[in-house]
Parts: C-alpha cells; structure tokens; sequence
C-alpha cells in the first residue's frame, strides 16, 4: 500500500484549491490536524488518513474536467480540403465550424463566418487553408472547466490534444449543457 505523503496531501489539497478548514470539514476532522499532518508532525490514524483521502476524492470527481465535456471523435476536415467540402461537412452535421486537423495535429478553424468574410467569388473553390483563421485553442483532457471556460471567452472552440493528438472538441454549448 502506498501511502500519500505529508507534501502528497499538502499538493492535492491545494491543486484542488481547497484551505485546509474546507479539507477538514469534508473530512471531519479538525484544521490544526490537517496543518500538523501537512507539516510531518504528526502521523495520522490509517483511519484519519482515510477520511482524509476519500474528501479529496471526493471533490476531485465533482470538478468538471475536457475529458467530461468533449465531443468525440471530432468531424473536422484537412487544409488542403476545398471550402465547399468543408461547409458541406458543417451543413450535414449542423455545425458553424469545423476545425481543421492534418495528421491529428490542429491547424485552425473554419466557420461559416470565415466564408462569409472572404472576398473572392469563387471561395467554395479554394482550399480550406486559404480561408480558415489559425487562432485555436487546445487543452489538455485533465483542464478544468474554469480554464476551458477562460479560453472559451476569446475562442469559439477549445480542442482536446493528448500525446498530441486531438481527441475532442469543446464550445460553449457544451459547457451550457453541464452548467443547466
């Protein structure tokens, strides 16, 4: 068994922004406990310890991670594709935007909106790199939902990389639909 040490806990504790009054409280036990065992002078009761454990568990599994809230797999299209192609993607899936993935990697988005702005005539025609802005976002799929949330106020989708693949897809509907 594998024991958490004094600076183990002290981490988590503060990871998960908890004081030590709100850990000790889920805990029951008392706040001058928590700061003698974060402080090596005191070892705890396996059963203090376990209590202590299970609260920061506990709130650990209450916070809304990208893993939670992603789409997946993710519709996108590649930048040599054509403009067409792409709003036809985003037309039969009912999606504003797309974003534009080469090799699992992110390369930018492309929404009806960058179509629209485009001058030339023969847009559908050109390829997606052309037309799409690059400005993308991308976490990880441990972020929590006040960083995705952050990135979600000047971006209009976040994308969910792991070992750098991009795994899924986060836009402000999807944290409406967690937050309701």
């Amino acid at each position: 068994m594998n024991l958490p040490t004094p600076d183990d806990l002290r981490e988590r504790r503060t990871d998960l922004e908890l004081t030590q009054s709100e850990l000790a409280d889920r805990a029951d036990v008392s706040q001058p406990l928590i700061a003698r065992i974060e402080g090596g002078d005191v070892d705890p009761r396996l059963s203090t310890l376990r209590r202590i454990v299970e609260a920061l568990d506990a709130v650990e599994g209450s916070i809304l991670r990208a893993e939670d809230l992603m789409h997946s797999p993710v519709v996108s299209v590649e930048p040599d594709d054509s403009v067409h192609n792409a709003k036809q993607v985003m037309d039969e899936k009912g999606y504003s935007q797309v974003p534009v993935i080469r090799d699992g990697t992110p390369k930018g988005l492309i929404g009806n909106y960058d179509i629209r702005q485009h001058s030339d005539d023969d847009v559908g025609k050109l390829p997606v790199q052309e037309v799409m802005h690059e400005s993308i976002t991308t976490v990880e799929p441990s972020a929590t939902v006040e960083e995705i949330d952050t990135y979600l106020d000047h971006h209009d989708a976040v994308l969910v990389v792991e070992d750098g693949a991009t795994t899924g897809i986060i836009t402000d509907a999807d944290i409406a639909a967690h937050v309701s």
